[in-house]
């Protein structure tokens, strides 16, 4: 009986290499940067989601290190026993303060990862309320799903940006617990939802308005602070989850809304309740990327990265592939071809360029793509290389 388990595996991972879907990791022996070396070769990296650069910032690194010495390594318990450290504390208040100005009553809540934290918004706001619905973006990430079906409660999917159809959904919905959930900036397209839109629906429909700004946070508005202060948003409606190992460059996530959303995930959040804190000196260190991301430099690297957008819009001259339209740092090209896709992503590897190819279930099908990430780590050479080396790929 063992083997036969075993064969069936076998088999289905055959299935997938036959279909060009096996996923392989890779290595990296150097610092998460523009340039990472695997297997002793430098390669030129556009596949991180490091967008300002500051990985490897040595004013973060060193932070990190002081939260060593005064915290240890970790934390030894969850959060409502005896693992909320000192840190834990002034690192929810400073992200309460950071993105208060868009929220009503603020408070924030530090998660170790950003798919936990998604899982905890969505089970939280719908235990206690058997007559909850959530409305789910068709392109959310697979956190929100997931935390959509751990809900246990009715589930509708609206079509991607159609504000219409989820009005109408709203409208004929009876329940007194409504939820509408949505990423900020698509991860897998680079747009941006219609933020200001649903906000105006929610607010309407008496709905909660859950937003993943993941790739947003750190890189959009004037002073980083995601994309609702992109759209110049403020509702006490909104629940927003921002991710601290993309932008700002070390790891963990956050919720921050009203003051009674968070007391509430507190209470009843299983994937908060449950979970061994994330270690003090993370949160330490996060209190310099706070101070970068919304400071002179941080301003700074956002220029560069959206300078690194615009350079790249400009220089590309594809004839069969398609550059979506986006105006963040993910800039994916459309190929369509798993195999083409794949043979595309090992010929820049070849060159030394790193860029991930993304197939379906990740991506619809025939819609497999290279999803380039620009970092402000790039100077404009890096870039530059990129350009030709995609121009040159596609003729051939």
């Amino acid at each position: 009986m063992t083997m036969e388990l075993l064969e069936k595996l076998e088999s289905e991972l055959q299935g997938l290499q036959e279909k060009n879907l096996i996923r392989k990791r890779r290595a990296v022996e150097t610092p998460c940067g523009p340039r990472m070396k695997v297997g002793g070769r430098e390669l030129l990296a556009f596949c991180s989601n490091d967008y300002l650069g500051l990985a490897s910032h040595p004013l973060i690194a060193e932070a990190l290190r002081e939260g060593v010495d005064l915290y240890g390594t970790g934390s030894g318990a969850s959060h409502l026993i005896s693992g909320h450290s000192r840190a834990h504390v002034q690192l929810e208040e400073k992200l309460a303060e950071y993105v208060g100005p868009n929220l009503v009553e603020p408070r924030a809540l530090y998660f170790c990862t950003g798919y936990m934290a998604n899982l905890a918004v969505l089970t939280g706001l719908a235990v206690g309320d058997k007559n909850t619905e959530i409305f789910s973006e068709s392109l959310n990430h697979a956190s929100l799903i997931d935390g959509a079906r751990l809900a246990r409660t009715s589930l509708k999917v609206y079509p991607h940006a159609d504000v219409a159809a989820l009005e109408g959904m709203l409208q004929a919905s009876t329940a007194s617990n409504k939820i509408v959930v949505t990423d900020a900036v698509f991860s897998m397209d680079g747009n941006l939802a219609p933020l200001p839109q649903l906000l105006a629906l929610c607010e309407r429909h008496g709905a909660w308005l859950v937003v993943d700004d993941a790739h947003g946070f750190g890189t959009l508005g004037s002073r980083g602070r995601g994309a609702l202060e992109h759209f110049g948003l403020q509702s006490p409606h909104i629940v927003y989850v921002g991710t601290l190992g993309k932008a700002a460059g070390v790891g963990g996530a956050f919720v921050a809304a009203h003051r009674s959303v968070i007391e509430t995930l507190v209470q009843r959040a299983r994937p908060y309740i449950f979970t061994t804190a994330a270690p003090p000196a993370l949160a330490h260190a996060l209190l310099t990327s706070l101070d970068i991301l919304g400071g002179a430099e941080g301003r700074e690297r956002r220029a560069h990265l959206q300078a690194l957008v615009a350079q790249l819009q400009d220089g590309l001259r594809l004839r069969r592939w398609r550059l979506l339209p986006s105006r963040t740092a993910i800039q994916p090209i459309v190929i369509g071809d798993n195999a083409e896709t794949m043979r595309a992503a090992a010929a820049l590897y070849e060159q030394g360029i790193w860029v991930g190819g993304i197939r379906p279930p990740t991506v619809p099908a025939d819609t497999a793509r290279l999803r380039i990430t620009l970092s402000a780590g790039h100077s404009t050479r890096d870039v530059a290389q990129l350009i030709a080396a995609l121009n040159e790929l596609e003729r051939t």
